[in-house]
Formats: C-alpha cells, structure tokens, sequence
C-alpha cells in the first residue's frame, strides 16, 4: 500500500509486516497528495437481483483494500468481509508479490452477505458511489498500478448482467465527470490477504493514511446510505487473541 503512515506503534505478527508499513510510511511522504475521494449520489440499478435467503458472496476491488473492506464491514446485511487477492495465480497472492503490479492480481474484497437484507445491487450502489471512485484507470488516491484497479469479480452471469447493466445506466445518466473505468472479470479465485491486512481501518484509526483516505468513506456511507448503514463492523478477526 502506498500511502500509510506511521502515527502511533502498531502490534504486527512479523518483522516482515513491520518493514513493509515503513516502506509504505517512506512513499507516502515522498508522493504527491491526492485528496480523499468524494462520494457521488447516484441512482439505485434499475436491474438488480431478487431478494432471496441464504448466503451470497460478491468480489469488488477499488484501490486499496483497507477502506474498501472498511466500508462494506459497516453495511448491514454483510456478514464478511475479507480484505485479499483477485485476478492472478495462487503462488502470487502475496502482498510483496502482488505490489509488482506484474501479477494480474487486484487488491480486492470478498464480500460474504445475506440477498434478504441487501442485494447484490445495493451492494454495486455503495462501491460506485462511496467505496472508490470508478473513474480513476489503474490507481485510486495516493496509490497507482493495476493492483489498484476498478474491477468488478462477477461470481456468475447474473452478477455479471447487473453489473453491465449499471454500469451503462450511470454512464448513460452521467453521473460522474468522466466515464466509468471499472472492467468485469469472470472465472477468478479470490485468496485471502495476509492477516495484518485484515480489519485494518478498525484497527488503526489514527493513522494519517486511514484518517484521510478511507474514514471519509465510511462516514459517506452512514451520510448517503443511513438504512444501510450498521455502526458495528462486521470483523474478520473477532474473538482471535
């Protein structure tokens, strides 16, 4: 991740884990500033899914994978949300690896959620409109690169319809200034990232990073989208010591 920075001493399992967010610490304060992304008030997909029971999982990958898990921890109906890999091979999902951007892995977040409490659509109303800005090709904020990608992982056709569809629908509507960059991707295995990736935003809130970039989005979604919005975070970590 290109942009963290260090404010306070973080608990990391491993040396290795430490030097990375100090690599990190040393881009961000030898890059350009990019300002936090604004959130955008779009329509609900005139397509969408219909409400069913049981379990459903999505793959949306938006720049870096902290906010973005941040976000969708804190949309009810969500029951996981698990920060990781999508796109490349298995023995690449590694986050030194995937950093190379060489991989054709994206920086993404598997989403675990319950269709009669929140829909797939629903789910895509919140990527677009709070989550990241669909706009930007190959970075978003401070960080850039095809790992930073906008992509959107269908899990099936019907994802991959409603996506299309919504995608043509904003840009039809021109919601945003620019047209939307976000591709689709079918038939990719999601790997989990590595565990000090996981919960992250919950977990360090006063970096500088994640106060400028990331809790704005959380604080669009409970602003934009206050019937979706659940306070307490959906973490992956909970009840590990």
């Amino acid at each position: 991740m290109t942009g963290i920075a260090k404010t306070r001493t973080p608990i990391f399992k491993s040396a290795l884990a430490a030097l990375i967010v100090a690599a990190a610490a040393a881009a961000f304060w030898q890059s350009p500033a990019r300002s936090a992304e604004d959130a955008v008030v779009i329509p609900p997909p005139a397509m969408d899914e219909k409400a069913a029971s049981g379990s459903e999982k999505a793959i949306f990958a938006g720049g870096c994978f902290w906010g973005v898990q941040g976000v969708f921890q804190h949309v009810k109906g969500v029951t996981k949300a698990v920060s990781g890999y999508t796109g490349g091979a298995k023995d690449d999902a590694v986050y030194e690896t995937v950093g190379s951007g060489r991989t054709g892995h994206a920086e993404s977040v598997e989403i675990t959620y319950d269709p009669s409490k929140v829909t797939y659509g629903q789910l895509l109303q919140v990527y677009f409109s709070v989550a990241h800005n669909p706009t930007q090709l190959n970075y978003q904020g401070p960080d850039s690169g095809t790992q930073y990608r906008s992509t959107i992982f269908a899990e099936n056709s019907e994802q991959q319809k409603i996506a299309q569809s919504y995608i043509a629908q904003l840009d039809k509507a021109k919601v945003f200034p620019k047209p939307i960059v976000t591709t689709l991707e079918t038939g990719k295995t999601f790997y989990p990232a590595e565990e000090y990736h996981q919960d992250f935003l919950t977990l360090n809130p006063t970096y500088p990073y994640i106060v400028y970039n990331d809790l704005p989005k959380v604080a669009n979604l409970k602003s934009l989208f206050p019937a979706l919005y659940s306070d307490k975070p959906v973490l992956v970590l909970a009840g590990k010591s």
